[in-house]
């Protein structure tokens, strides 16, 4: 693809007239970058270029205060990446570093600073960059979270030694070995570095991954057909002795911004770990809870296993992982325990000589644990679907599944999963019924939209099967999809009800707080912003006709039918990250203090960079809000 034509069709150039593309073209640079090179790392002084990719691909990367890497965003053919130093006085806010071979055409900031004064809207259009903005205050919010939370974290696992998980033996070379022959024998044995070491085994440096780039292919001086490790090599590397436990190692590496660490015992290498490797062992707790809820034999082994959830979540929190990815996992602990707890209670009704009826059911669960977007503090939502069995047998399954329910409720509430508010759960007979019951009460839902009825449908929409006969939940979204299609106005009626709330922020900028005496001086993360997400993006799903389970998941299906586009999707996910991440935190602090976790806090309780995420997060969702009330508008225009 052209340069030209790039531009033709990228914002904001795309509004430019043909003397200024030809001007461009004229002066800019055509220039290919190999795999894996880092075209500028974060905080680099600025090249001078803003670059638009021709072909290849590309990573932006941030980088943590501990030296983690976190992989933001990905350009592709036709995207600009560098642009923050061109239109600002800052320098790189991320790095960037090519994925495979990449062409880009680098366009010098002379030119279109140069430019941008006969066009303002170029300036504005970079400047207001909302993306970057959420994404770069949520990756400083993280990294000053996960740097300071390190050594508060759980011990267990971590009172592993190295000497349990360091890799041994070790690749060394001689310090006069070839760079070349380092390099190969790097990639043929699979490894991110090398020891270097004298005759004797002496530790003498390390040569990484990182090396090779920086001290050889990065450097026009460097030539790699006469160098040799000795010249590469970080000389004297930190070290630490086998029996050093991995909470410790792991701070450690952090600090000093080392991904690999030999292990010496009385100035013997005896082994090398790798940051990524103490990072595997830090997610093992969850794992290991998932482990100990399978072999759970009673309501109170559960409740135990609920109990360590927030371990989990502190330790995951701590971790530079997507937190929307924390969060999955958090839901996929309550499911196992949910659906171990309905396993133990059908034991339990069995063991009193009480026979199931032979019939198909599935045990489903609604709401955030639908979308496996559960937290610290879910309560139930929760239903049975049966299969279409005679009208003569309702006795007969009511005579069992009527206490199964009630009994199963009240063993949820005991492992510390509140009744449901607004009683969605088994044990009310609206939430459970043969498939042709929840046709019938779908259809009424959906054919006459009361306020209560929309609000049923806001949770009942996101369900999925913990137990029993899966293929029934996807009977019966298919009916939920024809009912849809048959009758579109009922999405007009979703969006107005949730268009009665707005988010809470003033036409100043500042935070509206809620006034009631129960939340005073707080706000709603959910309910005022992650809510008003999951909402619009449900509606879209809905329209479309198609299933998917997460909201990130969804947001990509729209992409993927060229409802969203990637841009705006990738603002949405950032802010919707955003926003777990603060209300996963703010549940860990309730627990903390000895209270029930929630989703209200302080907002000036935060620090500075916090608010500004929290706010930009907040018009996120405001944007989205106007375009689906317009989209949704035109059903009944």
């Amino acid at each position: 693809m052209g340069l030209i034509k790039t531009l033709r069709e990228t914002e904001p150039f795309n509004q430019l007239p043909e003397e200024i593309f030809a001007e461009l073209n004229q002066f800019a640079e055509l220039r290919t970058f190999p795999a894996q090179l880092h075209i500028f790392n974060q905080h680099d002084s600025p090249t001078g270029y803003l670059y638009i990719i021709k072909s290849g691909l590309v990573e932006i990367i941030v980088l943590t205060p501990g030296g983690v890497e976190m992989i933001v965003d990905y350009r592709k053919e036709g995207s600009f990446f560098g642009s923050t130093p061109i239109f600002t006085d800052g320098g790189y806010s991320a790095g960037a570093r090519s994925v495979k071979e990449t062409e880009c055409y680098l366009i010098p900031k002379s030119l279109l600073t140069r430019i941008a004064e006969n066009y303002p809207h170029i300036t504005e259009y970079f400047n207001n960059a909302l993306y970057s903005r959420v994404r770069n205050l949520y990756s400083d919010m993280v990294s000053d979270h996960a740097e300071s939370t390190l050594t508060q974290m759980e011990a267990y696992p971590f009172k592993k030694r190295l000497s349990e998980i360091m890799s041994t033996p070790v690749e060394t070379c001689l310090p006069d070995t070839p760079i070349r022959n380092v390099a190969r024998k790097m990639v043929g044995q699979g490894v991110g570095a090398m020891l270097i070491c004298d005759e004797k085994k002496h530790l003498q440096g390390i040569v990484t991954e990182h090396d090779l780039v920086a001290k050889v292919l990065a450097r026009e001086d460097s030539d790699c057909q006469t160098s040799n490790a000795i010249d590469v090599m970080t000389p004297q590397p930190f070290t630490m002795p086998p029996d050093t436990f991995m909470y410790e190692a792991t701070a450690f590496m952090m600090s000093h911004k080392i991904k690999h660490m030999p292990i010496l015992d009385r100035n013997e290498i005896v082994g090398i770990v790798t940051l990524q490797d103490l990072m595997k062992y830090r997610s093992q707790k969850s794992m290991l809870l998932i482990g100990n809820v399978n072999k759970a034999r009673s309501i109170e082994d559960l409740i135990s296993a609920h109990e360590e959830i927030v371990k989990v979540a502190r330790v995951l929190l701590s971790e530079s992982r997507s937190h929307i990815e924390t969060m999955e996992i958090i839901s996929y602990i309550h499911h196992r325990i949910i659906r171990r707890c309905y396993e133990i209670v059908l034991d339990e009704m069995k063991r009193q000589g009480k026979t199931p009826p032979d019939i198909k059911l599935c045990f489903i669960i609604m709401g955030s644990g639908g979308r496996k977007e559960m937290l610290l503090g879910p309560d139930q939502d929760n239903g049975f679907i049966y299969e279409d069995f005679p009208d003569d047998r309702i006795e007969e399954v009511d005579a069992f599944f009527v206490p199964f329910g009630e009994k199963l409720v009240a063993a949820l509430a005991r492992i510390g999963y509140p009744r449901c508010d607004g009683h969605v759960m088994v044990n009310n007979p609206l939430w459970r019924g043969r498939l042709k019951d929840w046709r019938a009460r779908v259809s009424d839902w959906i054919r006459v939209p009361e306020a209560q009825k929309v609000r049923y449908s806001s949770i009942f929409f996101d369900f999925m099967p913990i137990a029993g006969e899966a293929s029934l939940c996807q009977d019966l979204r298919e009916i939920i999809h024809h009912e849809i299609h048959t009758h579109p106005i009922f999405l007009y009626h979703m969006m107005e009800l949730d268009f009665k709330h707005k988010v809470p922020l003033s036409l100043l900028g500042r935070f509206s707080l809620e006034r009631d005496k129960k939340h005073k001086g707080k706000l709603s993360i959910k309910q005022a912003g992650s809510i008003f997400i999951v909402d619009c993006v449900r509606m879209f799903l809905l329209e479309q006709q198609v299933d998917a389970t997460t909201t990130t998941e969804r947001l990509d299906k729209l992409v993927e039918l060229k409802v969203i586009n990637h841009e705006t999707a990738e603002h949405i996910k950032a802010a919707f990250e955003a926003f777990t991440f603060l209300r996963l935190r703010n549940e860990i602090a309730l627990i903390d203090q000895g209270k029930f976790p929630n989703h209200y806090l302080d907002p000036y309780e935060l620090t500075k960079n916090e608010q500004d995420l929290l706010k930009e997060s907040f018009r996120v969702a405001s944007k989205l809000q106007d375009s689906t009330k317009r989209h949704f508008s035109k059903i009944v225009g």
